[in-house]
C-alpha cells in the first residue's frame, strides 16, 4: 500500500508541483499530491517546461485548493514555503507535518526553477524516505 504525501505551498504553481512530480517519479511506494493554501489555479509555465524537459510532467498535475485533498488520509504533509507552514491547517486524521522550505522561483528565469528541482531531488527525497521509514 502506497504512503500518501501532501506537498503544501501557498500558490501551488511551482515548488509544490515540482516536489509532487519528483516524489511520484523517484519514490516507490509513495503517492504524492500537492495543494496550495491559496492556490493560484495555474501551473507556472517555467515549472511545467522544466518538468516536461526532465520527463517528470503528467497531465494530472494542476494547481488545486486544499479542499480538494483535505479528506485524503495522508501519512505525511510537507510544507515547502513559510506561508504554508504558518497557515497549515489541522487535518482530519492524525497526520505528521514537517517543513522543508525552498525559495520561490516564481518570477525568475528557468535557472531558478532548475535549482529548485535539484534541491528537491537532493534534499526532499531523503527526508521523505526517512520520515516514512522507507
Amino acid at each position: 500500500m502506497d504512503k500518501k504525501v501532501l506537498i503544501l505551498c501557498t500558490g501551488n504553481s511551482c515548488r509544490s508541483i515540482i516536489a509532487e512530480a519528483v516524489l511520484n517519479k523517484y519514490l516507490d511506494g509513495v503517492e504524492a499530491y500537492s495543494s496550495g493554501v491559496k492556490a493560484s489555479g495555474k501551473v507556472n509555465p517555467h515549472a511545467k517546461k522544466l518538468l516536461q524537459d526532465n520527463g517528470l510532467w503528467d497531465d494530472k498535475y494542476h494547481s488545486k485548493t486544499l479542499d480538494k485533498v483535505i479528506d485524503i488520509d495522508f501519512d505525511l504533509v510537507v510544507t515547502v514555503c513559510d506561508n504554508a507552514k504558518e497557515s497549515c491547517p489541522i487535518f482530519p486524521h492524525a497526520t505528521k507535518v514537517i517543513h522543508v522550505g525552498y525559495e520561490d522561483p516564481d518570477g525568475k528565469d528557468l535557472s531558478a526553477f532548475e535549482k529548485t528541482l535539484k534541491l528537491i531531488k537532493t534534499q526532499l527525497i531523503p527526508i521523505v524516505r526517512l520520515e516514512l521509514g522507507l
